[in-house]
Protein backbone atom coordinates (compact mmCIF):
# COMPACT_ATOMS: atom_id res chain seq x y z
CA UNK A 1 0.00 0.00 0.00
CA UNK A 2 3.03 2.22 0.93
CA UNK A 3 4.58 2.07 -2.87
CA UNK A 4 1.54 3.30 -4.73
CA UNK A 5 1.33 6.34 -1.97
CA UNK A 6 4.79 7.07 -2.82
CA UNK A 7 4.76 7.04 -6.62
CA UNK A 8 1.43 8.88 -6.55
CA UNK A 9 3.47 11.89 -4.20
CA UNK A 10 6.23 11.53 -6.66
CA UNK A 11 3.92 12.33 -9.92
CA UNK A 12 2.31 15.00 -7.92
CA UNK A 13 5.68 16.55 -6.73
CA UNK A 14 6.84 16.53 -10.61
CA UNK A 15 3.51 17.72 -12.03
CA UNK A 16 3.71 20.77 -9.08
CA UNK A 17 7.55 21.20 -10.49
CA UNK A 18 6.16 21.27 -14.07
CA UNK A 19 3.19 23.45 -13.50
CA UNK A 20 5.84 25.92 -11.32
CA UNK A 21 8.08 26.38 -14.23
CA UNK A 22 5.87 26.79 -16.30
CA UNK A 23 4.35 29.99 -14.82
CA UNK A 24 7.69 30.97 -13.62
CA UNK A 25 8.61 31.56 -17.79
CA UNK A 26 5.17 33.32 -18.43
CA UNK A 27 6.27 35.72 -15.61
CA UNK A 28 8.71 37.34 -18.00
CA UNK A 29 7.41 40.03 -19.58
CA UNK A 30 8.48 41.42 -23.14
CA UNK A 31 10.84 44.16 -21.73
CA UNK A 32 12.91 41.19 -19.76
CA UNK A 33 13.38 39.42 -23.10
CA UNK A 34 14.61 42.43 -24.65
CA UNK A 35 16.84 43.37 -21.87
CA UNK A 36 18.59 39.79 -21.62
CA UNK A 37 18.89 39.85 -25.35
CA UNK A 38 20.79 43.12 -25.07
CA UNK A 39 22.72 41.86 -22.08
CA UNK A 40 23.94 38.57 -23.62
CA UNK A 41 27.67 38.55 -24.21
CA UNK A 42 28.32 42.01 -21.92
CA UNK A 43 30.42 41.79 -19.01
CA UNK A 44 28.06 40.60 -15.47
CA UNK A 45 27.94 42.09 -12.69
CA UNK A 46 29.14 40.07 -9.54
CA UNK A 47 26.67 37.60 -8.32
CA UNK A 48 25.58 37.82 -4.65
CA UNK A 49 27.30 35.01 -2.50
CA UNK A 50 24.85 32.05 -1.09
CA UNK A 51 24.20 29.23 0.46
CA UNK A 52 25.76 27.27 -2.09
CA UNK A 53 29.00 28.85 -2.47
CA UNK A 54 30.99 25.72 -1.97
CA UNK A 55 28.56 23.93 -4.64
CA UNK A 56 28.87 26.65 -7.04
CA UNK A 57 32.64 26.56 -6.74
CA UNK A 58 32.80 23.29 -7.52
CA UNK A 59 30.60 23.61 -10.35
CA UNK A 60 32.20 26.31 -12.09
CA UNK A 61 35.93 24.74 -11.63
CA UNK A 62 34.84 21.71 -13.13
CA UNK A 63 33.08 23.97 -16.00
CA UNK A 64 29.58 22.92 -15.20
CA UNK A 65 27.89 26.05 -14.97
CA UNK A 66 26.36 27.06 -11.95
CA UNK A 67 23.99 24.34 -10.19
CA UNK A 68 21.07 26.26 -9.18
CA UNK A 69 20.36 26.91 -13.09
CA UNK A 70 18.51 23.14 -12.58
CA UNK A 71 18.52 22.30 -8.77
CA UNK A 72 14.94 22.13 -9.06
CA UNK A 73 15.15 19.00 -11.93
CA UNK A 74 18.30 17.43 -10.14
CA UNK A 75 16.14 17.49 -7.22
CA UNK A 76 13.41 15.92 -7.84
CA UNK A 77 15.32 13.25 -10.22
CA UNK A 78 16.84 12.31 -7.17
CA UNK A 79 13.41 12.17 -5.13
CA UNK A 80 12.21 9.86 -7.59
CA UNK A 81 15.11 7.56 -7.68
CA UNK A 82 14.98 7.43 -4.01
CA UNK A 83 11.23 6.23 -4.35
CA UNK A 84 12.09 3.84 -6.94
CA UNK A 85 14.93 2.37 -4.83
CA UNK A 86 12.74 2.34 -1.64
CA UNK A 87 10.02 0.19 -4.20
CA UNK A 88 12.40 -2.19 -5.42
CA UNK A 89 14.82 -3.21 -2.66
CA UNK A 90 12.54 -1.09 0.54
CA UNK A 91 14.58 0.54 3.14
CA UNK A 92 18.28 -1.05 1.84
CA UNK A 93 17.24 0.59 -1.67
CA UNK A 94 16.22 3.59 -0.49
CA UNK A 95 19.55 3.95 1.29
CA UNK A 96 21.78 3.30 -1.36
CA UNK A 97 20.00 5.74 -4.01
CA UNK A 98 19.93 8.53 -0.99
CA UNK A 99 24.04 7.98 -0.58
CA UNK A 100 24.78 6.63 -4.05
CA UNK A 101 24.21 9.87 -6.32
CA UNK A 102 25.53 12.24 -4.25
CA UNK A 103 28.62 10.18 -4.01
CA UNK A 104 29.07 9.41 -7.68
CA UNK A 105 28.17 13.49 -8.41
CA UNK A 106 31.11 14.26 -6.39
CA UNK A 107 33.35 11.69 -7.81
CA UNK A 108 32.22 12.84 -11.24
CA UNK A 109 32.77 16.39 -10.49
CA UNK A 110 36.52 15.76 -8.56
CA UNK A 111 37.93 13.97 -11.98
CA UNK A 112 36.13 16.37 -14.10
CA UNK A 113 38.09 19.21 -12.54
CA UNK A 114 41.47 16.84 -12.46
CA UNK A 115 41.48 17.25 -16.13
CA UNK A 116 39.95 20.25 -16.75
CA UNK A 117 42.83 21.80 -15.04
CA UNK A 118 45.89 19.63 -16.27
CA UNK A 119 44.32 20.50 -19.58
CA UNK A 120 44.71 23.94 -18.62
CA UNK A 121 48.68 23.63 -17.18
CA UNK A 122 49.50 22.41 -20.25
CA UNK A 123 47.63 25.23 -22.29
CA UNK A 124 49.50 28.08 -20.21
CA UNK A 125 52.69 28.20 -21.33
CA UNK A 126 51.72 28.49 -24.60
CA UNK A 127 49.60 31.06 -23.62
CA UNK A 128 52.50 32.87 -21.65
CA UNK A 129 54.65 32.55 -25.37
CA UNK A 130 52.31 33.94 -26.77
CA UNK A 131 52.15 37.32 -24.20
CA UNK A 132 55.56 37.09 -24.50
CA UNK A 133 55.64 37.75 -28.17
CA UNK A 134 53.08 40.39 -27.79
CA UNK A 135 55.33 42.20 -25.31
CA UNK A 136 58.54 42.22 -27.54
CA UNK A 137 56.58 43.55 -30.56
CA UNK A 138 55.47 46.99 -28.48
CA UNK A 139 51.99 46.06 -26.87
CA UNK A 140 51.45 46.67 -22.90
CA UNK A 141 51.28 43.79 -20.46
CA UNK A 142 47.32 43.74 -19.83
CA UNK A 143 46.93 43.65 -23.51
CA UNK A 144 49.54 41.20 -24.52
CA UNK A 145 47.80 38.39 -21.48
CA UNK A 146 43.96 39.67 -22.87
CA UNK A 147 45.64 38.75 -26.26
CA UNK A 148 47.20 35.53 -25.21
CA UNK A 149 43.92 34.64 -23.92
CA UNK A 150 42.14 35.07 -27.01
CA UNK A 151 44.47 32.90 -28.70
CA UNK A 152 44.00 29.78 -26.72
CA UNK A 153 42.32 27.27 -26.90
CA UNK A 154 39.04 25.92 -24.68
CA UNK A 155 39.58 24.92 -21.54
CA UNK A 156 41.58 27.51 -20.75
CA UNK A 157 40.07 30.12 -22.72
CA UNK A 158 36.60 29.60 -21.12
CA UNK A 159 38.38 29.64 -17.57
CA UNK A 160 40.17 32.67 -18.61
CA UNK A 161 37.04 34.18 -19.99
CA UNK A 162 36.48 35.11 -16.09
CA UNK A 163 39.56 37.30 -16.07
CA UNK A 164 38.42 39.47 -18.79
CA UNK A 165 35.17 40.27 -18.09
CA UNK A 166 36.91 41.58 -14.52
CA UNK A 167 39.01 43.51 -16.70
CA UNK A 168 36.43 44.89 -18.72
CA UNK A 169 34.11 46.03 -15.34
CA UNK A 170 37.31 47.89 -14.68
CA UNK A 171 39.43 45.03 -11.97
CA UNK A 172 43.17 45.77 -13.02
CA UNK A 173 45.02 42.68 -14.37
CA UNK A 174 46.92 41.19 -11.30
CA UNK A 175 43.67 41.01 -9.40
CA UNK A 176 41.68 39.46 -12.23
CA UNK A 177 44.55 36.59 -12.47
CA UNK A 178 44.70 36.65 -8.97
CA UNK A 179 41.17 36.18 -8.20
CA UNK A 180 41.18 33.01 -11.00
CA UNK A 181 43.70 31.74 -9.73
CA UNK A 182 42.32 31.29 -5.82
CA UNK A 183 38.97 29.70 -7.52
CA UNK A 184 41.23 27.17 -9.75
CA UNK A 185 43.53 26.64 -6.29
CA UNK A 186 46.81 25.55 -8.68
CA UNK A 187 50.11 26.69 -7.63
CA UNK A 188 50.69 27.70 -11.23
CA UNK A 189 48.02 30.21 -11.55
CA UNK A 190 49.13 31.61 -8.30
CA UNK A 191 52.83 32.15 -9.66
CA UNK A 192 51.30 33.85 -12.67
CA UNK A 193 49.38 36.00 -10.29
CA UNK A 194 51.94 36.65 -8.04
CA UNK A 195 54.04 37.89 -10.97
CA UNK A 196 52.20 40.35 -12.54
CA UNK A 197 51.57 41.57 -9.01
CA UNK A 198 54.82 42.22 -8.69
CA UNK A 199 55.31 43.37 -11.90
CA UNK A 200 52.72 46.23 -11.59
CA UNK A 201 53.66 47.43 -7.84
CA UNK A 202 57.36 47.29 -8.75
CA UNK A 203 58.05 47.49 -12.61
CA UNK A 204 61.09 45.52 -14.33
CA UNK A 205 61.10 43.10 -17.47
CA UNK A 206 58.02 41.34 -17.74
CA UNK A 207 58.87 39.50 -20.38
CA UNK A 208 61.71 38.03 -18.45
CA UNK A 209 59.47 37.30 -15.66
CA UNK A 210 57.31 35.04 -17.99
CA UNK A 211 59.80 33.68 -19.63
CA UNK A 212 60.83 32.51 -16.39
CA UNK A 213 57.52 31.12 -15.51
CA UNK A 214 57.56 29.05 -18.50
CA UNK A 215 60.78 27.44 -17.81
CA UNK A 216 59.59 26.41 -14.34
CA UNK A 217 56.12 25.40 -15.23
CA UNK A 218 57.46 22.87 -17.89
CA UNK A 219 60.24 21.96 -15.33
CA UNK A 220 57.61 20.98 -12.93
CA UNK A 221 55.40 18.91 -15.86
CA UNK A 222 59.20 16.81 -16.30
CA UNK A 223 59.44 16.29 -12.86
CA UNK A 224 55.74 15.40 -11.92
CA UNK A 225 55.46 13.01 -15.37
CA UNK A 226 59.32 11.16 -14.15
CA UNK A 227 57.43 10.39 -10.50
CA UNK A 228 54.15 9.43 -12.17
CA UNK A 229 56.90 7.26 -13.83
CA UNK A 230 58.35 5.92 -10.54
CA UNK A 231 55.60 5.35 -8.58
CA UNK A 232 53.41 3.11 -11.49
CA UNK A 233 54.21 -0.34 -9.35
CA UNK A 234 52.66 1.65 -6.44
CA UNK A 235 50.03 3.05 -7.98
CA UNK A 236 49.41 -0.47 -9.89
CA UNK A 237 49.31 -1.86 -6.50
CA UNK A 238 47.01 -0.22 -4.84
CA UNK A 239 44.11 -0.64 -8.19
CA UNK A 240 44.76 -4.58 -7.67
CA UNK A 241 43.67 -3.56 -3.89
CA UNK A 242 40.57 -2.19 -4.58
CA UNK A 243 39.22 -4.25 -7.42
CA UNK A 244 40.18 -7.84 -6.33
CA UNK A 245 37.45 -8.23 -3.93
CA UNK A 246 35.01 -6.55 -6.52
CA UNK A 247 36.39 -9.17 -8.94
CA UNK A 248 35.81 -11.94 -6.72
CA UNK A 249 32.06 -10.91 -5.81
CA UNK A 250 31.69 -10.96 -9.41
CA UNK A 251 33.15 -14.05 -10.21
CA UNK A 252 31.48 -15.83 -7.45
CA UNK A 253 27.51 -14.36 -9.13
CA UNK A 254 28.49 -15.83 -12.62
CA UNK A 255 29.73 -18.98 -11.59
CA UNK A 256 27.56 -19.86 -8.17
CA UNK A 257 24.59 -17.11 -7.78
CA UNK A 258 23.50 -19.27 -5.05
CA UNK A 259 25.91 -18.60 -2.86
CA UNK A 260 26.33 -15.03 -2.64
CA UNK A 261 22.48 -14.95 -2.50
CA UNK A 262 22.25 -17.55 0.34
CA UNK A 263 24.33 -15.57 2.44
CA UNK A 264 22.32 -12.36 1.38
CA UNK A 265 19.04 -13.99 2.72
CA UNK A 266 20.73 -15.21 5.80
CA UNK A 267 20.52 -12.65 8.28
CA UNK A 268 24.28 -13.26 9.81
CA UNK A 269 25.76 -13.21 6.35
CA UNK A 270 23.82 -10.33 5.24
CA UNK A 271 25.60 -8.38 8.22
CA UNK A 272 28.83 -9.71 6.62
CA UNK A 273 27.91 -8.48 3.06
CA UNK A 274 27.25 -5.38 4.14
CA UNK A 275 29.93 -5.30 6.59
CA UNK A 276 32.39 -6.21 3.92
CA UNK A 277 31.11 -3.65 1.28
CA UNK A 278 31.08 -0.80 4.41
CA UNK A 279 35.10 -1.98 4.49
CA UNK A 280 35.67 -2.01 1.31
CA UNK A 281 34.56 1.72 0.50
CA UNK A 282 36.85 2.39 3.72
CA UNK A 283 39.54 0.45 2.28
CA UNK A 284 38.78 2.42 -0.99
CA UNK A 285 39.17 5.67 0.17
CA UNK A 286 42.14 5.31 2.32
CA UNK A 287 43.82 3.86 -0.55
CA UNK A 288 42.54 6.57 -3.18
CA UNK A 289 44.34 9.44 -0.44
CA UNK A 290 47.33 7.64 -0.44
CA UNK A 291 47.74 7.78 -4.07
CA UNK A 292 46.94 11.51 -4.15
CA UNK A 293 50.10 12.07 -1.88
CA UNK A 294 52.25 10.74 -3.72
Amino acid sequence: MLGPIILIAICLMLLGLSIYLFLQGLRKTATEKVLNRLAAGQPQLAVEQTKWVGLERMFLRAGLGRPSERFGLWLSLWAAAMGLGFLLGSWVGLLIMLLVPPVALRLYIAIRYRRRIRRMIEQLPQLLDHTVRSLKSGRTLSDAVLGGIEASEDPLKAAMGRVQRNVQLGVNLPDAISDFAELYEQDELRMFALGLKVNHRYGGNASELLENLIKLIRERDQGARQLRALTGETRMTAWVLGLLPLILVSYFMLTNPGYMLGMWHDESGQTMLLSAAALQVLGSLALWRMLRSV
